[in-house]
């Protein structure tokens, strides 16, 4: 009876541990993402030389790590840890935010915001196209120089 127990626990701790490997690992955010300049529209402008982003599955939200070369050459690094709790968590590198906000709309769309102080400086609506090879992030707040966005910013998963 005990060995039943035991292989019973096991088993059901098997189950619920691929369940959530199964779900992290059907995120279509989860992967590399590069910007497609010419699909993106930047407003203000100008818009970055490129952007690579990195997301991987972590507990309940995600990791995201951007590198970015600017349309002047300089090179920038942002990175965040989140679950999609709608809490602030720390966001590292940015010029404009200090914390981030994550929700999940659905299996395919989150927002995001980001703030600084207590205050949302900026948002970000990303969807993932259906067949997981494009993800659309359209952003609105305001930059480090103190100017309204508003833009559309296109990835293609690699």
């Amino acid at each position: 009876m005990r060995a039943c127990r035991s292989a019973l626990t096991v088993g059901v701790i098997l189950v619920a541990g691929l369940s959530v490997l199964s779900a992290q690992g059907a995120d279509p955010r989860v992967g590399s993402w590069q910007l497609n300049v010419a699909k993106s529209k930047y407003t203000p402008g100008p818009a970055p030389k490129s952007q690579t982003l990195k997301i991987e599955a972590v507990g309940k939200g995600e990791k995201v790590t951007s590198e970015t070369v600017t349309a002047t050459g300089d090179k920038a690094m942002t990175e965040y840890t989140a679950d999609y709790d709608g809490k602030p968590h720390p966001l590292k590198g940015s010029a404009t935010a200090d914390m981030v906000t994550l929700t999940r709309v659905d299996s395919h769309t989150t927002e995001r915001a980001d703030s600084k102080g207590g205050k949302t400086v900026m948002t970000y609506h990303r969807v993932v196209s259906k067949d997981g090879k494009t993800m659309t992030v359209t952003t609105k707040g305001t930059n480090a120089q103190g100017q309204a966005t508003s833009s559309v910013v296109v990835f293609d998963k690699q």
